[in-house]
């Protein structure tokens, strides 16, 4: 794995934990949080997984 990797995966993992994009940029010594965004952020099953709870408990507050 290239070492560039190790900054993606940080990146992701700090997102997973609820890290703010601010942190992270801040972590990743980037000068806007849009690079941080653009090029460091992805949505892993965990995020999309967690997302989806939240959606589905709001919705469900929604209805009722």
């Amino acid at each position: 794995m290239p070492i560039h990797s190790t900054r993606h995966t940080h990146a992701v993992l700090q997102l997973e934990a609820g890290a703010s994009m601010k942190y992270i940029q801040e972590r990743l010594g980037h000068g806007s949080m849009q690079i941080t965004a653009d090029v460091y952020s992805h949505i892993s099953k965990k995020i999309e997984h967690d997302t989806m709870d939240k959606f589905e408990e709001h919705m469900k507050n929604v209805l009722e």
